[in-house]
């Protein structure tokens, strides 16, 4: 894939993310909102916790997509920069394999947890089935690997060149 057609993916990527964050914090509000006045009123909603934990699940592992393509989760970036051209280029691709490794057995373990959800619904909606909130484990985490590769795509460059640069 070329640089733009990576700059374009990545781009659409990133829209498409923060555009799902937007609409599940949105969504979470009301709903969060909407518990707390009917229980106010004296009518509690039988839905909302659970509908509000889902939401909350599957904000959090979108947004975490998020922050993995603007390399914006815990690492030791001072560690990093301390480090020789050679030997940063190592610690970056140790990580990425580590990160990379652990959410393929997450996405395999979501899929699998899905085949075991096969005929149950949700407990407050039974008309709303499991996996469909289950979902967001193997989605997360696929959504998860394609931003730490794209972000390591972009990034591989500016270490070779700095690797180049201190070459004798």
């Amino acid at each position: 894939m070329t640089r733009n057609r990576l700059a374009t993916f990545r781009g659409g990527f990133e829209n498409s993310l923060e555009w799902a964050v937007l609409v599940l914090m949105g969504a979470l509000a009301v709903v969060v909102m909407l518990g707390v006045g009917f229980r106010k009123g004296g009518a509690a909603l039988v839905w909302y916790d659970e509908v509000a934990s889902i939401l909350l699940a599957w904000l959090t592992y979108y947004a975490a997509s998020l922050a993995a393509l603007n390399r914006a989760h815990i690492g030791f970036p001072k560690l990093v920069a301390a480090a020789s051209p050679t030997v940063k280029m190592v610690l970056v691709v140790v990580r990425e394999v580590v990160v990379v490794g652990f959410f393929v057995i997450v996405a395999w373990a979501g899929f699998r947890v899905l085949q075991i959800l096969g005929g149950t619904y949700l407990v407050s909606l039974p008309s709303v089935p499991a996996r469909v909130s289950q979902s967001v484990i193997p989605i997360g985490a696929v959504l998860f690997i394609v931003a730490e590769l794209l972000s390591f795509a972009e990034i591989w460059p500016g270490l070779k060149a700095q690797r180049r640069a201190r070459a004798p």
